[in-house]
């Protein structure tokens, strides 16, 4: 199957399939934007960018106004956004319409959200939360604390825990309120650190996490500063030197 052959299957059409690079199901009402893998950055993945709209010439992409439409029939008129991945190959030096060749694509769709980022669109996964660099998958019960070596010794962080403790809590911090969707924007929604309320590394062996009173969300200063001291301070204790502070 090729790509026109995967778009058509899906209902889905374009004005050229030479340039076009999104495409379009008007009676079930989706996008479908082809996703570089070069420009994956684990949940959000870009698929417009306003630099797109000319060539590395200086001339007008053709296929850039029909993606702009696109993106305003999503952000506008409620048309839901899928993508699928396409697997970057080295620009086409010959052809100044293509920023790049497509070695090869993923044919399956994934239904994804669409965040706008100063002058660029990315397709964001239906996530409860952003995933942290420390967490690891476990697909298991909500346990953690087992310990497993890598260069040194790091305790697992259970990620259904986490999303439990987020959809209970909120992405507000717990000790200075501050919430990060209201300070940046879209590129802040459901960002937040989880502290662990008594901390993993001092219980030292596996256990059963309760989300909701074991989890915490607190922003990455205040994580820091709970952490300063050892034992760590209270989320409540820190609260009242920021009220003291008069930071919150």
């Amino acid at each position: 199957m090729n790509r026109k052959q995967f778009i058509e299957s899906h209902g889905a059409t374009c004005r050229n399939w030479n340039w076009s690079w999104s495409f379009i199901n008007e009676s079930e009402r989706f996008i479908i934007f082809g996703a570089w893998d070069s420009y994956d950055k684990g949940n959000k993945t870009l698929i417009l960018s306003e630099e797109w709209s000319k060539s590395r010439k200086g001339h007008k992409q053709p296929g850039y106004p029909q993606s702009r439409e696109h993106i305003r029939l999503i952000e506008e008129d409620g048309y839901q956004l899928k993508t699928f991945v396409m697997e970057y190959a080295s620009a086409d030096e010959d052809d100044e319409y293509s920023p790049a060749k497509i070695k090869g694509f993923t044919p399956e769709l994934s239904d994804k959200v669409l965040i706008r980022i100063g002058n660029s669109w990315y397709a964001s996964d239906e996530i409860h939360s952003i995933r942290l660099p420390e967490e690891l998958d476990h697909e298991e019960t909500l346990k953690e604390g087992a310990s497993s070596r890598i260069s040194v010794n790091k305790y697992e962080r259970n990620a259904t825990a986490r999303n439990k403790c987020l959809l209970h809590h909120g992405f507000q911090c717990a000790a200075c309120s501050f919430d990060f969707e209201q300070v940046y924007g879209q590129i802040g929604k459901n960002y937040i650190h989880v502290h662990h309320i008594v901390s993993i590394a001092e219980i030292g062996r596996e256990y059963e996490v309760d989300p909701i009173t074991d989890l915490i969300p607190i922003c990455p200063n205040c994580h820091a500063m709970i952490h300063s001291t050892k034992p760590a301070l209270t989320v409540e204790q820190l609260h009242q030197l920021l009220t003291e502070n008069k930071q919150c």
